[in-house]
């Protein structure tokens, strides 16, 4: 049986390590919201966005240049029947080398269309990733999420609208 975990994939021009120094970079790509540290081996840290989502997240893989693996140790969505959808995912940052470009596959192994949040989270991540972590890559200066409004009150209010 075939999951169908969300994953998508950036090719950029950087190295392998600056794009594994960009991934541990949370706050300069994904939001301004993070408390701890995102960047040693067995750290946690938690994203709060609002009273919508909030997540505990631990840095069970770290392998400079090459990969960096997150467990969601608790999860809370306000805008599910499921609340805690996330816990017990792993979000997977894999680096590879790519005919002098590096490769970034990032993955959420259990994020599947059978949540509820997938359509939104499918939605969110794309942004993060292809967008924000790419130009946090590429330029040095990324598009997190700020305290206050930004892209997730954007999708939340899209979402709230269905």
């Amino acid at each position: 049986m075939t999951l169908n975990n969300f994953t998508t994939t950036i090719v950029v021009d950087q190295t392998p390590q600056e794009v594994f120094d960009a991934i541990n970079n949370v706050r300069g790509w994904w939001s301004e919201e993070i408390e701890g540290d995102t960047a040693k081996l067995n750290a946690e840290f938690n994203y709060h966005y609002q009273d919508v989502h909030r997540s505990k997240m631990k840095i069970i893989e770290s392998v400079p240049g090459k990969k960096v693996v997150w467990q969601v140790l608790d999860n809370f969505f306000q805008f599910t029947k499921d609340k805690s959808e996330w816990t017990g995912n792993t979000i997977v940052f894999e680096i590879s080398e790519n005919i002098n470009k590096t490769q970034l596959q990032f993955t959420q192994v259990g994020l599947v269309p059978d949540y509820e949040c997938y359509e939104i989270c499918h939605k969110a991540w794309g942004n993060y990733v292809r967008n924000s972590l790419f130009k946090l890559i590429t330029t040095g200066k990324g598009e997190p999420n700020p305290k206050e409004g930004g892209f997730n009150e954007q999708v939340v209010r899209e979402y709230q609208l269905k």
